[in-house]
């Protein structure tokens, strides 16, 4: 089956909390409201009458407990698997920093870098390198389309970014929201996205992937 869907994991700050970028490094668990959000994503897939045959997410906890949710609820009666290039970036200096701090420091240009052209700002000291973030995304997302049947993967903001744009379609939103869920055609050395972006939704999910 070439399609699979694909996850951002939930929210892992609670109301009050700092909110923080959060790479690699920062391998925080999913609070309440990330653990409904992994939820939803589940019931749309039982809803929606489709039971996971692989389940596939990153290493850190927040990617790992959602995972661990969505197969919970689906009947998944298999073993989640780790891939480690759906690892997170490490946001280096920039980790754990508010985005006031960031501008602080960093300067407000570097930020819109990221957050409005999708491009690593000049100087940042994150890793990987582009080059391997970009060939990890297109890799990760072949190997999951190369096995039989409905495949979920579940991985992080950053990551995501890097499918998108190694993917054609129609233009989204490139930042998946927490919780939400993009469906993806995989062909050969590219693929194509079906939807980006939406909220785990059955009708959604079961026109795309059923």
């Amino acid at each position: 089956m070439s399609k699979i869907l694909l996850a951002r994991h939930g929210n892992t700050f609670g109301p009050g909390d700092k909110v923080v970028w959060v790479g690699a490094k920062e391998d925080l668990p999913l609070v309440e409201k990330g653990e409904q959000q992994a939820a939803a994503l589940g019931e749309a897939l039982r809803d929606a009458g489709l039971t996971p045959a692989h389940i596939i997410c990153g290493p850190l906890k927040r990617t790992r407990r959602a995972a661990e949710i969505v197969s919970e609820l689906t009947g998944f009666d298999g073993e989640v698997r780790i891939d480690e290039r759906l690892r997170e970036i490490d946001y280096g200096s920039w980790g754990g920093k508010s985005c006031d701090e960031i501008i602080a420091e960093f300067g407000a240009k570097a930020r819109e870098e990221w957050d409005l052209h999708h491009r690593r700002p000049p100087g940042a000291d994150w890793s990987p390198s582009e080059d391997t973030l970009r060939s990890n995304a297109l890799a990760s997302m072949a190997a999951a389309a190369e096995l039989d049947g409905l495949t979920v993967v579940i991985t992080s903001n950053g990551i995501l970014r890097y499918m998108y744009n190694a993917l054609t379609g129609p233009d989204a939103d490139v930042k998946v929201k927490t919780g939400n869920t993009c469906a993806v055609d995989i062909s050969g050395d590219g693929g194509s996205r079906l939807f980006w972006n939406e909220k785990p939704n059955a009708d959604l999910i079961r026109s795309a992937l059923g």
